[in-house]
């Protein structure tokens, strides 16, 4: 029997990455809101006190990024410094540009607007066709949110993180080995306190019952204090939190983050398709598992490389598996956007809790709407 463990990580909508993350993605929204064919290369840096934006943009509209940033700020909570930073007081600093116009020139001819590889991944190993520690952690995160927005632990502060190791056995999930749970608070309650309540209206809400047992480790603020949180405690960037964006570390990832970009960059738009195409191959029966892979070279827009690997799990050739997906899919910048409905403003959702295996409006990458058409060309009963 082989045995392994997969780790996977999440984090709140207040840990400082995540607020750089929604910050890029709520600029984008705001201005595809206006001008659906802006061109959008956005990067937050939050520190103590401060939110710095700076990135290329080449638009006709105009959006007001200082209230912007204050008002995201207070949809997450941050109104108070004693939290990390107060959306009222701290200082937003704009550095924006336009795009280069080397890059524009591919672009505007539908090429890709950068170079890279990009990975979609799927497994039937829940129902989501996600990994299921990744799916565990984010579920962890956004409980522990509710409760804070709700008021049903009025210690609670923004930031927090879960961690979730599984246990395999021959390839499927048996148990769950480790548990870790960090949410910030209010300095006058004690860690015996939160850790009773967190055990009680986070863990035991979230986590199914029959995948835990004596030896499953539970670990919630292992240092045994999480006050000094958010920008005040840790610097935070857009795109520094890939695999929680992602599949949880299973599978590759091309290094191209997604918050702050339009859909003609192809980090976003093609990591997006690849998605969508590898959840159809596993929906349609064909196999259990499959990750694809997409390259481009900048300003061509025909990808310069398809790939998909099902780990030995499909029942056609994965030769004619990619056949099948070029002559299914359009690949092309265009053809992605056209296909997924990429040029509305519905990133601001997609910056926190992963960018996949949520069936919401305007997840399009999340449809299975292609299953049916793989198996009739793949010749699967």
């Amino acid at each position: 029997m082989q045995k392994y463990y997969i780790t996977s990580e999440s984090v709140t909508e207040g840990h400082p990455d995540k607020i750089c993350d929604q910050v890029s993605d709520t600029i984008l929204d705001a201005i595809l809101e206006k001008d659906p064919f802006g061109r959008v290369a956005c990067e937050t840096l939050a520190t103590r006190g401060m939110i710095f934006v700076a990135g290329e943009i080449s638009t006709d509209c105009y959006v007001d990024i200082p209230e912007i940033v204050r008002a995201l700020l207070c949809e997450i909570g941050y109104t108070d410094a004693d939290m990390g930073i107060d959306a009222n007081t701290c200082a937003v600093i704009s550095a924006i540009q336009e795009q280069s116009s080397d890059i524009a020139r591919g672009v505007n001819i539908g090429g890709a607007g950068d170079q890279g590889m990009m990975y979609g991944y799927a497994t039937a190993e829940t129902p989501e066709l996600m990994p299921l520690p990744i799916v565990l952690a984010h579920r962890l995160v956004r409980r522990l949110t509710e409760i804070r927005k709700t008021n049903v632990l009025e210690y609670l502060h923004p930031d927090g993180k879960s961690q979730v190791t599984i246990e395999y056995e021959n390839d499927k999930p048996a148990r769950i080995d480790t548990i870790i749970l960090s949410a910030q608070h209010h300095p006058d309650v004690s860690n015996e306190k939160i850790h009773s309540d967190l055990k009680k209206l986070v863990i035991t809400e979230i986590i199914p019952e029959e995948l835990t047992d004596d030896k499953t480790r539970l670990l919630i603020n292992p240092t045994g204090r999480f006050v000094v949180g958010g920008p005040q405690g840790d610097t935070g960037i857009t795109g520094r939190k890939i695999m929680v964006d992602t599949y949880g570390g299973v599978g590759h990832h091309g290094g191209g983050c997604f918050s702050g970009k339009d859909p003609t960059k192809v980090d976003r738009s093609a990591s997006y398709m690849a998605r969508y195409v590898a959840k159809n191959i596993v929906a349609s029966g064909i196999c259990t598992k499959a990750e694809v892979s997409v390259s481009y070279a900048i300003g061509v827009a025909e990808p310069t490389s398809i790939t998909v690997n099902t780990f030995g799990t499909s029942k056609a050739d994965e030769a004619k598996i990619v056949a099948i997906l070029r002559k299914l899919f359009d690949f092309t910048p265009q053809g992605m956007i056209d296909k997924l409905h990429l040029r509305r403003p519905i990133y601001r959702r997609t910056a926190c809790y992963g960018h996949f295996g949520r069936e919401e409006e305007g997840f399009n990458w999340e449809l299975c709407d292609m299953a049916d058409a793989i198996k009739r060309e793949a010749g699967i009963k």
